[in-house]
C-alpha cells in the first residue's frame, strides 16, 4: 500500500498584511487510480491564529513569510492518517460484506 500525502489547498485570510486564518486542505491516496486498491480521500480544516479560548495557534505574519512545512504543521496530520488508514481498511482491507438473501428458503411446516 503506497499512500501519498499532499497539501492540495492553502488560503490565507490577511488583515493589515498578515495571515490571520487559513482554509487548508490535505488529500490522501492509496495506490494508483485504476488499481484496484486505489482509494482517495480530502481532509480540511480552518485554522484561526487564536482558538475559541484565547489560546495563540499561530502569530500572523506576512503571507510569503510563511514556509510549506510550517503550513502543513497546522493541520492535524496524525489524526488525519489515523482516520484515513481506517477508511481504507473499512473500504479496500476489509470491506464489510453483507447477507445475502435466500429466496429459495422454504417456512418450515
Amino acid at each position: 500500500m503506497a499512500v501519498t500525502k499532499a497539501l492540495t489547498k492553502a488560503i490565507p485570510y490577511s488583515k493589515s498584511s498578515k495571515v490571520q486564518e487559513w482554509d487548508l486542505e490535505y488529500t490522501y491516496e492509496n495506490d494508483s487510480e485504476g488499481d484496484a486498491s486505489y482509494y482517495t480521500s480530502t481532509f480540511s480544516t480552518h485554522v484561526d491564529a487564536t482558538d475559541s479560548e484565547g489560546n495563540v495557534v499561530f502569530t500572523p505574519k506576512a503571507k510569503g513569510s510563511w514556509t510549506k512545512a510550517q503550513i502543513v504543521a497546522l493541520c492535524p496530520v496524525t489524526h488525519w492518517d489515523t482516520v484515513f488508514a481506517s477508511q481504507v481498511e473499512s473500504v479496500i482491507t476489509s470491506p464489510v460484506v453483507p447477507p445475502e438473501p435466500d429466496d429459495s428458503f422454504s417456512i418450515p411446516s
